[in-house]
């Protein structure tokens, strides 16, 4: 009898595991991530994921990491503490265009007086991408931003350079995707963790 028990226990703690992990993440465009992160001494919560497309064709997965839930572009700007935008390439794509693409992008959504306090990081934040030739499908990169250091560019895990220490630059790159103009609208609504309607084959996360 008590080996049938402990037989069963074993059953019960190997159904049980896989479960866990599964509910420790969020899949979204066939990446999983981590429903929490640690950065620095914070514990940081996902916001909201979702997929970048361009026409038909997934580009990459994004996920935004709030210490605290965030349903509007204001609250996410607004928030103290740590932040992190974590994104997983989808496909392979010109690293260095992609760099002009975010610039682009924070300039579309910053007014000029607001773009021309970051343009330091903005030129560093380029020369990172420009020095990476290509991200593949499957390459990550973080921007984490960190209270009294500054927001700081990981490629695949490994931090690219100094912080860049300008406290406007976080705000201006999370423009590109909560701003007027949005990268991708419904990838906008992903990240803030609304419902969103499928079109389609997207993938969101609410």
């Amino acid at each position: 009898m008590i080996r049938r028990l402990a037989l069963l226990a074993l059953v019960v703690v190997s159904v049980a595991l896989p479960l866990a992990a599964r509910a420790d993440t969020t899949e979204v465009g066939g990446i999983k991530f981590e429903n929490s992160v640690s950065l620095g001494s914070a514990r940081l919560q996902l916001n909201g994921a979702g997929v970048r497309y361009k026409a038909v064709f997934k580009v990459y997965a994004a996920g935004l990491y709030l210490n605290a839930r965030a349903a509007t572009p204001e609250a996410v700007l607004g928030a103290g503490g740590a932040r992190r935008m974590h994104v997983v390439m989808l496909r392979e794509i010109d690293a260095n265009e992609l760099g002009k693409l975010f610039t682009r992008g924070m300039e579309q959504n910053a007014s000029r007086e607001e773009f021309s306090k970051v343009i330091p990081g903005v030129i560093k934040m380029s020369e990172i991408f420009s020095q990476r030739k290509k991200l593949a499908s499957g390459d990550s990169f973080s921007i984490d931003y960190v209270p009294g250091v500054g927001s700081i560019i990981v490629v695949n895990g490994k931090p690219a350079s100094e912080p860049i220490k300008e406290p406007e630059f976080f705000n201006a790159l999370m423009k590109i995707w909560l701003g007027k103009s949005p990268a991708d609208a419904q990838l906008k609504e992903a990240l803030l963790g609304r419902s969103v309607t499928p079109s389609g084959n997207r993938d969101s996360y609410n």
